[in-house]
């Protein structure tokens, strides 16, 4: 029987959603690029609830919002799959499993100084999320990049990230500018049946069921005005009340000025965080980033590390779990209420020339953007010391190739032999990964000590 002639699998429900979502939020290791990419593979690749199209669609439009593109994204396609419940879900899954172990980390952290048993464990799995990204990047790519034009973008975005250090914002600012001006070089693709396979699910829900996102809209309208209710009522109420009114007023002005992730955002965390407020020291702001990339969920994680030393230095544990819990809701319920008020009205115009031209220019350039992450990922995974080095008007980032990690490049090519030759899957090659960067780690450390 061929894949045309198969009975359509039935739409997916909703605890069948749940169990998916959660399955993303634990598997979600890597920052951004390793999340899109274990999402990407979930929904479009093995269970086609969402066609590839689609998936770009949400995801330029994800990319243009503050906050974590990976967290909003789940939210975005939850919410087209179930309502508004689905967002609530797919968004509160995506955060809560890397939530947890942040916060037992971080108490781990300020009672202990140091978690060496859980890097070891993590070792691998760092390498692991390298191959993971270097998929995503080829995988996008292959999809995206569609002619001369769009590959031009690509390339032009890597080089402005990696070259010539511009803010993220103005790269996507001029790559949507250049499709909205000229949408006819970055036509191609809709929301239908692609050459990959029939229809995905939520788009044959949506041809059966033409007002489905009209029905969807006014929900969603008041959930994303309840979501901004909820982020700015505790902001306010604490403001001028110490260090809690200082962590919500702080992480509350990021939410709103964290254009291209976490990465773009970590420097100016790190100097407030350290210099003005003295929350942290740069070692343990550090050490946070650590903890932050080899757990699951989105990489700002790494702000609940920082709230949870500043309300430990207020009132012990008790004061770091509330520090935490305020920095995650004042950091992520914007996220919330920026998908609920924005994604209905993006769906709807979906089909509009210069809407789809802008956006199809964004998606673009996110390939230059995950080649970016990809290089920085690789050389801070596989080399121990980076370097400016000076070209001209530019600095270009180059590894000193002997601080290579040969641990860290032999775990490297057992993920992606187990990844591209193999094809064990990603979980396989997660565990895979993990277990034999706990093994070579303790024993190099036994052997060394």
């Amino acid at each position: 029987m061929t894949a045309e002639s198969r009975p359509p699998a039935p739409f997916p429900g909703f605890g069948e959603a749940l169990r998916v979502w959660f399955r993303i939020g634990c598997l979600s290791f890597g920052g951004p690029a390793g999340q899109i990419a274990l999402m990407h593979r979930e929904v479009v690749d093995e269970r086609r609830w969402v066609s590839d199209s689609r998936f770009l669609h949400a995801l330029n439009f994800c990319t243009l919002l503050p906050g974590p593109e990976a967290t909003q994204l789940a939210t975005y396609l939850g919410w087209l799959l179930h309502g508004v419940k689905g967002g609530v879900a797919a968004g509160v899954l995506f955060i809560l499993p890397g939530a947890l172990v942040m916060l037992a980390l971080s108490a781990i952290y300020a009672a202990f100084g140091g978690v060496p048993l859980v890097d070891a464990l993590f070792f691998g799995l760092k390498c692991a999320v390298l191959v993971l990204v270097v998929e995503a990047l080829l995988r996008v790519a292959k999809r995206a990049l569609k002619g001369r034009v769009p590959w031009a973008v690509a390339i032009a975005a890597f080089v402005a990230l990696f070259l010539l250090n511009l803010p993220f914002p103005v790269v996507v600012l001029a790559a949507v500018l250049l499709g909205y001006a000229l949408p006819g070089i970055f036509a191609g693709g809709g929301h239908g049946a692609t050459k990959e396979g029939p229809p995905s699910l939520l788009d044959a829900m949506l041809a059966a069921e033409p007002d489905r996102i009209t029905r969807l809209t006014g929900a969603a309208r008041r959930a994303g005005l309840v979501a901004l209710v909820l982020w700015l009522w505790p902001a306010a109420m604490l403001m001028g009340s110490g260090v809690w009114g200082d962590i919500a007023w702080f992480f509350s002005k990021m939410a709103v000025v964290t254009f291209g992730g976490a990465y773009a955002v970590l420097a100016y965390v790190a100097q407030e965080a350290v210099e003005h407020y003295r929350w942290l020291t740069a070692g343990q702001m550090l050490a946070g980033l650590g903890l932050a990339e080899t757990t699951p969920g989105p990489l700002i994680l790494v702000l609940q590390f920082v709230g949870y030393l500043a309300g430990h230095a207020e009132g012990g544990f008790w004061g770091g779990a509330l520090g935490s819990l305020l920095t995650l809701w004042v950091t992520f319920t914007p996220c919330f209420a920026w998908i609920f008020l924005g994604a209905p009205y993006v769906e709807r115009l979906h089909d509009a020339p210069r809407l789809k031209g802008a956006l199809a220019a964004v998606t673009a350039a996110v390939v230059g953007v995950i080649a970016n992450l990809a290089v920085w990922f690789g050389l801070r995974v596989l080399f121990s010391t980076v370097r400016e080095v000076p070209v001209g008007p530019v600095a270009l980032e180059l590894p000193v190739l002997t601080s290579l990690d040969p641990l860290a490049a032999l775990l490297a090519m057992l993920a992606a032999v187990c990844l591209f030759r193999m094809k064990l899957g990603v979980v396989t090659t997660l565990a895979v990964a993990a277990l034999a960067g706990l093994v070579l780690r303790t024993a190099s450390g036994w052997l060394l000590g």
